[in-house]
């Protein structure tokens, strides 16, 4: 890694720009992650120069024409085709497009009289969206809505760089998909837009607000994201320990049962509860463990993937490592699920788990089949899980939505403007729109 230099710098010698450039992540196959976060905007374009030694390697350099801008200058594309084009989006989502197949019209005056009262009183987790001329306006329906600052997080990036449809919609910042009539009943399902879907729901799934935050924050905050997890995949696979690991919460009763079954079997899994919240008297009978570091978890051969309240949202950081996943059969799904297919990207497990304990003797002895899978299932996860099609999922899911509108989107009484972080910090280059009278 020493070896290895980056120069980013901006494309003409007048402008001047601030630019982070960590070490490169070495991703153990001969390929290596190169990441950077601007804190200025450059008209021009950039210069990335890939280094080792002296030579540039990987077709350096590259040039980015500009004008390119950081994360916080407002400048958004005004065609979303050039938009869709620069970021190779994909022209379909087999998920989105079977999201939408129980909503070919949105009646949005049914949606205001019934949403509200049908989902806010009891679950208290509902957020109601109006994006117009490219602002976000909303208001709280309920107690439990603090996770909006995720959902106002992404679609404020996202404004800032593409101008959005005027859509109305409600999204779900709670755990459960809340949508559970079929597209036959009388009355017919609403579009509710949610972070998780199920088999026995109709909620129109976006990215979670795990990756969704993760990504953002890539460069800049202290978690774990998808990147800096692909570069800390810990022992080469014939290093790893032969044994299948699980941590986590007490969020489901099967996550009880491994913690039995590992003391049953510890030459084939290792699995601890590191909190108890749900079944707390359980504590003294199956004990408890000190948190595990995520990067430590890949330095074991096999990791069971056990759904915690719904779908487990550590899945996708777990398929970016090399490790074999062991997946519990799951109702749930996060909005990539669909482009994984069992045996080829993971190895099922029924939701039981009555069969894990025969899927890893399977594992350890065919070694080359379950390197294989995990291979295959990082190379996927590595293409879904970009953070330039987290945008592009976000902008199809409302795209799709705003096509079937029956009436114009409107600003409601109480909902209030989501205003766009303050970029004084860094410069931003582009021409600024006249501030809003709500701004002012």
């Amino acid at each position: 890694r020493t070896q290895f230099k980056v120069v980013i710098k901006a494309l003409s010698p007048k402008e001047v720009t601030r630019i982070y450039t960590p070490w490169p992540l070495d991703r153990n196959d001969g390929t290596f992650l190169m990441r950077y976060r601007m804190y200025g905007s450059v008209t021009k374009g950039l210069k990335i120069e890939i280094l080792y030694g002296d030579q540039h390697v990987a077709q350096s350099p590259y040039i980015l024409k500009g004008p390119v801008y950081h994360e916080y200058c407002d400048c958004p594309e005004e065609d979303p085709e050039v938009w869709q084009n620069v970021m190779s989006c994909p022209s379909q989502e087999p998920q989105i497009t079977k999201d939408f197949i129980s909503f070919p019209t949105i009646d949005l005056q049914r949606m205001l009289k019934e949403i509200p009262a049908k989902f806010s009183q009891t679950r208290g987790a509902i957020v109601h969206y109006t994006i117009l001329d490219n602002h976000i306006y909303r208001r709280s329906l309920g107690k439990y809505t603090d996770f909006k600052m995720f959902s106002d997080e992404m679609f404020l990036s996202l404004a800032r760089k593409v101008h959005l449809p005027d859509v109305e919609f409600y999204l779900n910042v709670g755990d459960w998909p809340v949508e559970h009539r079929k597209a036959n009943d009388t009355p017919g399902p609403m579009p509710v837009i949610s972070w998780c879907g199920s088999v026995d729901s109709r909620d129109i799934v976006l990215p979670t607000y795990d990756v969704t935050h993760s990504t953002l924050e890539t460069l800049r905050g202290v978690t774990n994201d998808l990147l800096s997890i692909q570069g800390n995949t810990g022992p080469v696979w014939e290093n790893k320990t032969e044994q299948a690991l699980f941590r986590g919460r007490d969020s489901r009763e099967e996550r009880l049962h491994l913690v039995k079954l590992s003391k049953e079997n510890p030459d084939l899994l290792d699995a601890g509860i590191t909190g108890y919240f749900f079944f707390r008297e359980k504590e003294k009978e199956l004990g408890k463990v000190q948190l595990m570091g995520f990067f430590d978890f890949f330095k074991y051969k096999y990791q069971v993937n056990v759904d915690g309240t719904v779908a487990a949202y550590r899945f996708p950081y777990l398929l970016l490592g090399d490790s074999l996943i062991l997946k519990q059969d799951s109702q749930y799904y996060e909005h990539f699920y669909v482009g994984l297919k069992p045996w080829k990207h993971y190895v099922p497990v029924k939701r039981n788990l009555e069969d894990l304990l025969e899927k890893i003797k399977w594992a350890k002895e065919n070694d080359e089949e379950a390197r294989k899978i995990a291979k295959e299932g990082q190379l996927m996860a590595r293409e879904l899980l970009q953070p330039r099609r987290f945008y592009c999922y976000y902008y199809k899911v409302l795209q799709e939505y705003a096509k079937r509108q029956a009436s114009k989107p409107e600003i409601q009484d109480g909902m209030e403007l989501v205003p766009q972080p303050d970029d004084r910090d860094s410069v931003c280059s582009c021409h600024r729109k006249k501030p809003l009278r709500e701004d002012l």
